[in-house]
Formats: C-alpha cells, structure tokens, sequence
C-alpha cells in the first residue's frame, strides 16, 4: 500500500513584497529531517505568493466607481473592497448582505474574489491581499528554482481556501499547479467488476491541497508550506486550469 508522508515546514518567516520566496522555502525545507526526491509535491499558501509579489493594496489607493458604492451598499461592505472585487472578477453571481459571490478572472467562483484582510499588516490604513496575477506561472517559477536549486523535480501547488456549493466550511484547493498530473482521467477503464468508468476523474490537486491546508491552518499557525512525499512519480503539463469546469459545462450558474 502506497503511504503519504505530509511535512509541515518549519520557522518561514512572515513574507513582504520582494522577497524571494524560493530561497526562503528551500531553506525551510532543508531544516527539514528528510531528503527531498523526484515527485514530492511543495503545497505553499497563497497567501504568501501574493505577499511576496506585491498584491497587498492600501484601501485608501482604491477609488470606488457607481457600481462598486452601488453593490457595496447592497452587501454592507466597504466600496473600495468592492472595488477590488469587481476589478478582479469577470462576473457577480450572488450576493446578500455580507457576501458576494462573484466568478474570478482566473476562472474561479467563491466569495470576494479571493480577497483577504486576515493576517496581513495594516499600516497606515486598511490594506486587501489579492490572488496572484497568474497563479499556474506562480507555481512554475516556484517549481523551477526548486529545480535549479536541487535538480529533483518538486512539483508545486498553490493553494487557497475555498467554498463548496452547499457545504459548510472552507476547503483547500490548488490555484496554481506546476509539475504534477492535476486531473487523473479514470475514464474508459474498468472498476473491480469489470465495468467501464464512465465519469471518473480524479482531482489530485485539490485532495493534496485540502489535506496540506488542514496541517498548515487557518489562523495563527505560520506554517504556510507543507512538503508531501510517496506519491507515485510523473510529470504532467497540466495546470490549475485544467480544474476549471468550462461554462458550457456548469449547471449551477
């Protein structure tokens, strides 16, 4: 039986724009007792990868327009968030006083665009955290220093906490990928009794993500990087993107 070895990396410090965040993670992952192989899996929290690329933006830099006062005033937010919001999404789906569920320009649906004010400094004012630009090219920048720096391909995940339709509670999911078959397509094989899987399709992604995210946690921990090893190895093109259900696709809009 295959077994999973999850490491939470130990002593990253508290991440500003500019630092390098590949030194500081293989640093981190050296003080680890392990030896890092061929297909091991770098889980990092998005959050990070947006504080070192300079996605927190002062509030007070933000200048909401008709639509964002409009929307804020239904939703009891401040404007300029709203703003924000609405900048990086291409679609409002829901909302209600306190929530709004809004489509992001990378493709995913949750609430506020991703967008965070938790464990993030405000000084001077009011500061928001964004996702970052293109999380898939976050993830192969991070992959290839990691390359460069070991020449063992870590594969990489960039993760975010997200909402389920339906379900209570957050998750973690993969934003950002580099390295690592995403979506294990079971299609057009057969189960134990001989029946061909017709819908099949596992995402691995988002199942290393979600366990990494409960070991890294949610609040005061300053664990935002987990290192998973045992998986079986391979490399893939795919990406976060792939995760993506096309809008064709989707019965729940």
């Amino acid at each position: 039986m295959p077994t999973l070895q999850f490491h939470v990396l130990p002593d990253i410090p508290l991440i500003e724009a500019g630092d390098d965040l590949g030194a500081i993670l293989l640093a981190a992952i050296a003080r680890l007792p392990v030896t890092v192989t061929d297909g091991d899996v770098l889980v990092v929290a998005q959050k990070i990868v947006s504080k070192a690329e300079g996605r927190l933006i002062p509030l007070h830099t933000v200048t909401a327009g008709p639509r964002a006062i409009e929307l804020a005033a239904e939703t009891d937010k401040d404007p300029r968030l709203v703003q924000l919001i609405l900048d990086e999404s291409t679609e409002v789906m829901r909302k209600k006083p306190g929530v709004l569920i809004v489509r992001h320009r990378l493709g995913n649906v949750g609430a506020h665009a991703g967008i965070d004010q938790s464990n993030i400094e405000h000084r001077g004012g009011e500061c928001a955290l964004l996702l970052p630009e293109d999380a898939d090219a976050s993830a192969q920048r991070l992959h290839a220093a990691l390359l460069q720096a070991t020449q063992r391909r870590i594969a990489v995940i960039i993760a975010d906490s997200m909402n389920r339709a339906w379900r209570m509670g957050t998750v973690g999911g993969a934003i950002g990928c580099s390295g690592l078959t995403v979506l294990d397509d079971l299609r057009g094989t057969s189960d134990l009794f001989g029946r061909e899987l017709k819908v099949t399709v596992i995402n691995r992604a988002d199942s290393l993500a979600a366990t990494a995210c409960l070991l890294m946690g949610e609040s005061v921990q300053k664990t935002p990087a987990v290192l998973i090893q045992g998986l079986a190895f391979e490399t893939s093109s795919q990406s976060a993107r792939d995760i993506i259900r096309p809008l064709t696709d989707d019965m729940f809009r």
